[in-house]
């Protein structure tokens, strides 16, 4: 943002002697003569002179410009926008809790310390897995720990020329860069029209030197993958681990596990599947699990239960990959995920892939006449169109997008995956009630139909939100970061 394009800026409120606050001279200030001159500034900073109205004012319109879960409908395909109940807000912010340290002995922090395991356990069960680690400050974080348990695993039986790792085309780009990350080298493998992996395209791929193959399921196009255990099946005879990127994981959680598919890794996301908030940049955390023979190898330090006196303790292991953060993740994210779960419980958890599956599949059948659906048949919790079937008037995916948020709604995911020229993906979760998704559907249809009768109308947008249609073009070329100059 820049000062030209926002007029009511904190400094553009500046008005020389404006005071918000006025302090006693400290004790301190005093003794300025004996800070060297050559750490003294020269001149004062160029600081606003605002009084606490005006601040205060200033930020909290600043606040009504950004979108948000608690603001309005969220279908960011791939991302898993789900609402995050405020319950898990009041338990985060727990004294007892918030004023804990990362480095305070074991005896002195037992409620984390099981707050820790119980989450670990939870998770482990969910994953199908043997154990979590909790210390991955992200999704890709995590990602990157799984892809380093698996080449510390093949390194320690001495088989060190696998260096390879199978990517499906229509991955998430966090899959090739955790794999490089890594020291790893990337292998596409193509798949089929409806996104799933194509068995004999992988087939010649597969030799003594792929460490490991990752895979979403469902897939990016929000399609099950079928042929999962034959997948699994051929990977494991030529020697190599599975992994999964838990991305997807919403649709499958209480229904069916990625150990049972034959995933030996998994990492989740605890802002996609499990209610903790997303985006801002963070702190996000991303646990990492591993099937049974793999534990040994989780980054250090791990919270263990000691089962003599149910005690719980921070412990470092010799054989693990070592550390791959400061301390055990991030604390609160991690309170707030174990909120949900304790919240919705095992019955309550088994709804929610079934009712993210519904919702999708609802408002995909709602549209399927307006808009070009590349692959049929039932969708998991997530969809892509490729544009608008009528393209006569020109109008495209961005258009579509940018004509959304005149109808309240954060567009979805647009342009990925790369599959599809016009890609429109649309993640409704399953905390959205029908009469939104019902409105949601029908913005969608109205701008279709605007799409054809009046393009040019639809090509301006947006219309009503704080800043109007941007030259995205030169926005990227050109970006504007700043909004003073010292």
């Amino acid at each position: 943002m820049n000062r030209k394009l926002y007029g009511n800026l904190i400094f553009e409120l500046s008005r020389n002697g404006r005071r918000g606050a006025t302090l006693p001279p400290h004790a301190s200030a005093r003794g300025l003569d004996s800070i060297p001159a050559s750490l003294m500034r020269s001149q004062a900073l160029p600081l606003p002179q605002v009084d606490e109205p005006a601040v205060v004012r200033h930020y909290t319109n600043m606040s009504t410009n950004n979108f948000g879960v608690d603001t309005g409908f969220y279908p960011l395909g791939s991302c898993t926008m789900k609402y995050n109940p405020k319950i898990n807000e009041e338990m985060a912010s727990q004294p007892a809790f918030a004023s804990l340290h990362p480095m305070q002995p074991d005896a002195t922090a037992q409620g984390a310390l099981r707050l820790y395991w119980i989450l670990q356990r939870m998770l482990s069960e969910i994953g199908g897995m043997a154990e979590f680690t909790l210390n991955p400050y992200a999704g890709a974080h995590g990602e990157l720990t799984g892809l380093m348990v698996i080449r510390a695993y093949h390194e320690q039986r001495g088989d060190t020329r696998r260096t390879k790792v199978i990517v499906p085309d229509s991955a998430h780009g966090t899959n090739p860069a955790s794999a490089a990350v890594a020291g790893l080298s990337v292998v596409e493998v193509k798949s089929l029209p409806d996104g799933t992996v194509d068995i004999d395209a992988l087939r010649p791929l597969l030799d003594d030197t792929v460490a490991a193959m990752m895979m979403t399921n469902p897939n990016t196009l929000g399609m099950f993958e079928r042929n999962i255990p034959e997948i699994a099946r051929m990977v494991h005879d030529a020697g190599a681990l599975m992994y999964y990127d838990g991305a997807n994981l919403n649709p499958l959680i209480g229904k069916c596990r990625p150990g049972d598919m034959g995933f030996d890794v998994m990492h989740v996301n605890l802002h996609k599947s499990f209610s903790t908030p997303h985006g801002g940049g963070g702190p996000g955390s991303g646990p990492m699990g591993v099937r049974a023979g793999l534990e040994h190898l989780l980054p250090n330090p791990r919270v263990v239960r000691n089962a003599d006196d149910d005690t719980f303790s921070v412990v470092e292991s010799e054989e693990s990959l070592g550390r791959i953060s400061g301390t055990l993740g991030n604390f609160a994210v991690l309170q707030r995920a174990l909120s949900y779960l304790l919240t919705l419980g095992r019955e309550g958890l088994a709804m929610v892939g079934p009712l993210a599956t519904l919702n999708a599949n609802y408002i995909k059948e709602s549209l399927r006449d307006l808009y070009l659906l590349p692959v049929d048949g039932v969708c998991k919790h997530e969809f892509v169109f490729d544009g608008l079937r009528d393209k006569s008037g020109g109008v495209t995916t961005l258009h579509v997008a940018k004509r959304l948020l005149d109808y309240g709604y954060h567009a979805p995911t647009i342009y990925f995956p790369l599959l599809f020229h016009e890609s429109l993906m649309i993640e409704p979760t399953e905390t959205e009630c029908l009469e939104t998704i019902d409105n949601f559907i029908a913005a969608m249809r109205e701008i279709a139909e605007d799409a054809s009768s009046r393009p040019e109308f639809v090509k301006g947008a947006p219309y009503e939100t704080p800043m109007a249609h941007a030259d995205d073009t030169e926005a990227a070329l050109h970006p504007k970061v700043t909004f003073f100059d010292l």
